[in-house]
Protein backbone atom coordinates (compact mmCIF):
# COMPACT_ATOMS: atom_id res chain seq x y z
CA UNK A 1 0.00 0.00 0.00
CA UNK A 2 1.26 3.51 -0.80
CA UNK A 3 1.37 6.65 1.77
CA UNK A 4 2.28 9.86 0.77
CA UNK A 5 3.96 11.92 3.16
CA UNK A 6 3.14 15.98 2.89
CA UNK A 7 6.18 17.45 5.23
CA UNK A 8 8.57 19.85 4.24
CA UNK A 9 11.36 18.86 6.50
CA UNK A 10 13.31 16.49 4.98
CA UNK A 11 15.13 15.16 8.48
CA UNK A 12 10.85 14.41 9.42
CA UNK A 13 10.70 13.20 5.79
CA UNK A 14 13.57 10.78 6.16
CA UNK A 15 12.75 9.30 9.56
CA UNK A 16 9.15 8.63 8.28
CA UNK A 17 10.08 6.90 5.17
CA UNK A 18 12.48 4.51 7.13
CA UNK A 19 9.91 3.40 9.11
CA UNK A 20 7.39 3.39 6.72
CA UNK A 21 9.14 1.15 4.51
CA UNK A 22 10.51 -1.21 7.40
CA UNK A 23 6.97 -1.84 7.70
CA UNK A 24 6.56 -2.76 4.31
CA UNK A 25 4.77 0.69 2.63
CA UNK A 26 5.23 1.87 -0.30
CA UNK A 27 6.34 5.88 -0.16
CA UNK A 28 6.40 8.95 -1.60
CA UNK A 29 6.49 12.52 -0.68
CA UNK A 30 5.96 15.94 -0.79
CA UNK A 31 7.88 19.19 -0.01
CA UNK A 32 4.44 21.46 0.13
CA UNK A 33 0.47 21.66 0.47
CA UNK A 34 0.50 22.31 -3.72
CA UNK A 35 2.44 19.21 -4.73
CA UNK A 36 0.82 17.42 -2.25
CA UNK A 37 -2.15 17.98 -4.07
CA UNK A 38 -0.17 16.90 -7.28
CA UNK A 39 0.88 13.68 -6.13
CA UNK A 40 -2.65 12.92 -4.59
CA UNK A 41 -4.21 13.13 -7.96
CA UNK A 42 -1.62 11.38 -9.27
CA UNK A 43 -0.15 8.79 -7.43
CA UNK A 44 -3.60 7.35 -5.73
CA UNK A 45 -1.96 6.80 -2.20
CA UNK A 46 -4.01 4.43 0.23
CA UNK A 47 -3.13 7.36 3.15
CA UNK A 48 -1.80 11.20 3.27
CA UNK A 49 0.93 11.75 6.63
CA UNK A 50 0.06 15.56 6.11
CA UNK A 51 2.06 18.04 8.20
CA UNK A 52 -0.13 21.27 9.47
CA UNK A 53 2.51 23.70 8.91
CA UNK A 54 3.35 23.61 4.93
CA UNK A 55 4.47 26.57 2.09
CA UNK A 56 2.15 27.85 -0.26
CA UNK A 57 -0.82 25.70 1.09
CA UNK A 58 -0.79 24.66 4.17
CA UNK A 59 -1.63 21.42 5.75
CA UNK A 60 -5.16 22.23 7.39
CA UNK A 61 -6.66 23.31 3.56
CA UNK A 62 -5.15 20.77 2.26
CA UNK A 63 -7.37 18.45 4.29
CA UNK A 64 -10.48 20.72 3.67
CA UNK A 65 -9.90 20.94 -0.25
CA UNK A 66 -9.90 16.55 -0.03
CA UNK A 67 -12.74 16.62 1.86
CA UNK A 68 -14.98 19.07 -0.52
CA UNK A 69 -13.42 16.92 -3.44
CA UNK A 70 -15.99 13.77 -3.71
CA UNK A 71 -13.23 12.07 -6.02
CA UNK A 72 -10.89 12.23 -2.56
CA UNK A 73 -13.21 12.62 0.60
CA UNK A 74 -12.82 8.95 1.76
CA UNK A 75 -9.09 9.44 1.20
CA UNK A 76 -7.33 8.40 5.01
CA UNK A 77 -5.12 12.05 6.28
CA UNK A 78 -3.67 11.60 9.47
CA UNK A 79 -2.46 15.17 10.63
CA UNK A 80 1.20 15.12 11.80
CA UNK A 81 2.62 18.44 13.33
CA UNK A 82 4.17 20.26 16.51
CA UNK A 83 0.62 22.08 17.87
CA UNK A 84 -0.41 19.82 20.58
CA UNK A 85 -2.78 22.35 21.72
CA UNK A 86 -6.49 20.72 22.47
CA UNK A 87 -8.09 23.36 19.95
CA UNK A 88 -5.51 22.94 17.00
CA UNK A 89 -6.50 19.14 17.76
CA UNK A 90 -9.99 19.29 17.48
CA UNK A 91 -9.78 21.96 14.10
CA UNK A 92 -7.45 19.27 12.87
CA UNK A 93 -10.52 16.86 13.24
CA UNK A 94 -13.54 18.96 12.14
CA UNK A 95 -11.87 19.44 8.41
CA UNK A 96 -11.82 16.01 7.72
CA UNK A 97 -8.38 14.18 9.09
CA UNK A 98 -9.00 11.19 10.39
CA UNK A 99 -6.03 10.95 13.36
CA UNK A 100 -3.58 13.67 14.79
CA UNK A 101 -0.36 12.81 16.17
CA UNK A 102 2.05 15.50 17.86
CA UNK A 103 5.65 15.52 17.37
CA UNK A 104 7.79 14.15 18.84
CA UNK A 105 6.34 10.86 18.60
CA UNK A 106 6.87 7.64 18.73
CA UNK A 107 7.27 5.66 15.35
CA UNK A 108 5.83 2.38 16.98
CA UNK A 109 2.62 4.52 18.16
CA UNK A 110 2.34 6.28 14.37
CA UNK A 111 2.23 2.81 12.90
CA UNK A 112 -0.85 1.64 14.99
CA UNK A 113 -2.42 4.89 13.88
CA UNK A 114 -1.85 4.09 10.11
CA UNK A 115 -3.06 0.39 10.59
CA UNK A 116 -6.28 1.71 12.33
CA UNK A 117 -6.90 4.29 10.12
CA UNK A 118 -6.50 1.54 7.58
CA UNK A 119 -8.21 -0.85 8.92
CA UNK A 120 -11.27 1.54 9.54
CA UNK A 121 -11.60 2.39 5.83
CA UNK A 122 -11.38 -1.25 4.75
CA UNK A 123 -11.58 -4.06 8.06
CA UNK A 124 -9.84 -6.42 5.44
CA UNK A 125 -6.45 -5.27 5.32
CA UNK A 126 -3.83 -7.51 6.31
CA UNK A 127 -6.48 -10.00 5.55
CA UNK A 128 -5.85 -12.88 2.97
CA UNK A 129 -9.23 -12.82 1.99
CA UNK A 130 -11.37 -9.33 0.31
CA UNK A 131 -14.85 -8.87 0.91
CA UNK A 132 -16.91 -6.34 -0.84
CA UNK A 133 -21.08 -7.06 -1.26
CA UNK A 134 -20.89 -10.55 -1.87
CA UNK A 135 -17.79 -10.79 -3.83
CA UNK A 136 -15.23 -12.74 -2.13
CA UNK A 137 -10.97 -12.30 -3.32
CA UNK A 138 -8.69 -15.09 -1.73
CA UNK A 139 -5.69 -13.38 -2.35
CA UNK A 140 -3.60 -16.67 -1.34
CA UNK A 141 -5.33 -19.06 -3.05
CA UNK A 142 -6.13 -16.76 -6.03
CA UNK A 143 -9.61 -17.38 -6.00
CA UNK A 144 -12.83 -15.25 -6.40
CA UNK A 145 -16.33 -15.87 -5.85
CA UNK A 146 -19.48 -14.26 -6.06
CA UNK A 147 -22.17 -15.46 -3.48
CA UNK A 148 -21.56 -19.63 -4.21
CA UNK A 149 -20.37 -19.12 -7.68
CA UNK A 150 -16.54 -18.74 -8.58
CA UNK A 151 -15.93 -16.21 -10.55
CA UNK A 152 -12.92 -17.02 -13.11
CA UNK A 153 -10.71 -14.39 -13.99
CA UNK A 154 -7.74 -13.75 -15.97
CA UNK A 155 -4.23 -12.06 -14.11
CA UNK A 156 -4.79 -8.41 -15.15
CA UNK A 157 -8.80 -8.13 -14.41
CA UNK A 158 -7.45 -10.14 -10.95
CA UNK A 159 -5.16 -7.32 -10.03
CA UNK A 160 -7.70 -4.68 -11.38
CA UNK A 161 -9.88 -6.16 -8.62
CA UNK A 162 -7.80 -6.59 -5.89
CA UNK A 163 -6.50 -2.79 -6.57
CA UNK A 164 -10.45 -1.71 -6.81
CA UNK A 165 -11.29 -4.37 -3.23
CA UNK A 166 -8.53 -2.60 -1.40
CA UNK A 167 -10.21 0.94 -1.94
CA UNK A 168 -13.77 0.82 -1.54
CA UNK A 169 -15.69 3.71 -2.17
CA UNK A 170 -13.21 5.64 -3.95
CA UNK A 171 -13.05 6.69 -7.02
CA UNK A 172 -9.60 6.16 -8.91
CA UNK A 173 -9.32 7.54 -12.16
CA UNK A 174 -8.05 5.61 -15.25
CA UNK A 175 -4.30 7.06 -14.85
CA UNK A 176 -4.53 6.49 -11.56
CA UNK A 177 -5.78 2.28 -12.46
CA UNK A 178 -3.00 2.39 -14.86
CA UNK A 179 -0.42 3.06 -12.34
CA UNK A 180 -1.96 0.92 -9.88
CA UNK A 181 -2.48 -2.15 -11.69
CA UNK A 182 0.42 -2.04 -14.85
CA UNK A 183 3.14 -0.39 -13.21
CA UNK A 184 3.84 3.85 -13.78
CA UNK A 185 6.99 2.84 -16.28
CA UNK A 186 4.46 0.63 -18.35
CA UNK A 187 2.87 2.46 -21.08
CA UNK A 188 -0.50 1.43 -21.67
CA UNK A 189 -3.14 3.53 -23.69
CA UNK A 190 -6.26 4.52 -21.33
CA UNK A 191 -9.09 3.02 -23.25
CA UNK A 192 -6.83 -0.53 -22.18
CA UNK A 193 -8.55 0.24 -18.56
CA UNK A 194 -12.19 0.70 -20.31
CA UNK A 195 -11.66 -2.56 -22.09
CA UNK A 196 -10.54 -4.59 -18.98
CA UNK A 197 -13.50 -3.02 -17.02
CA UNK A 198 -15.99 -4.40 -19.42
CA UNK A 199 -14.28 -7.73 -19.22
CA UNK A 200 -14.32 -7.44 -15.51
CA UNK A 201 -18.10 -6.52 -15.52
CA UNK A 202 -19.12 -9.15 -18.03
CA UNK A 203 -17.57 -11.88 -15.37
CA UNK A 204 -18.52 -10.25 -12.18
CA UNK A 205 -22.11 -10.07 -13.51
CA UNK A 206 -22.30 -12.84 -15.77
CA UNK A 207 -25.91 -14.58 -13.90
CA UNK A 208 -27.70 -10.75 -13.51
CA UNK A 209 -26.32 -9.76 -10.03
CA UNK A 210 -26.15 -5.96 -9.50
CA UNK A 211 -22.82 -4.07 -11.01
CA UNK A 212 -20.76 -3.13 -8.42
CA UNK A 213 -18.16 -1.30 -10.73
CA UNK A 214 -19.62 3.04 -10.73
CA UNK A 215 -18.49 4.48 -14.05
CA UNK A 216 -18.23 8.24 -12.89
CA UNK A 217 -18.51 10.67 -15.93
CA UNK A 218 -15.15 12.46 -16.85
CA UNK A 219 -13.76 11.18 -13.53
CA UNK A 220 -13.18 7.19 -13.70
CA UNK A 221 -14.73 4.20 -11.49
CA UNK A 222 -15.65 3.24 -8.40
CA UNK A 223 -16.14 -0.03 -6.44
CA UNK A 224 -18.58 0.12 -4.17
CA UNK A 225 -21.82 -2.13 -2.89
CA UNK A 226 -24.62 -1.22 -4.40
CA UNK A 227 -27.61 1.14 -3.38
CA UNK A 228 -30.93 0.05 -2.25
Amino acid sequence: MKILIVEDEPAMVELLRYNLESEGFDVASAPDGEEGMLAIEEQSPDLVLLDWMLPKVSGIELCRRLRRNQKFKALPVIMITARGEETDRVRGLDVGADDYVSKPFSPAELMARIRAVLRRGNPDIGSDVLTISDVNMDLVGYKVTRGSRAVHLGPTEFKLLRFFMERPGRVLSREQLLDGVWGQNVYVEDRTVDVHIRRLRKVLNETGEPDLIRTVRAVGYCFEKPSN
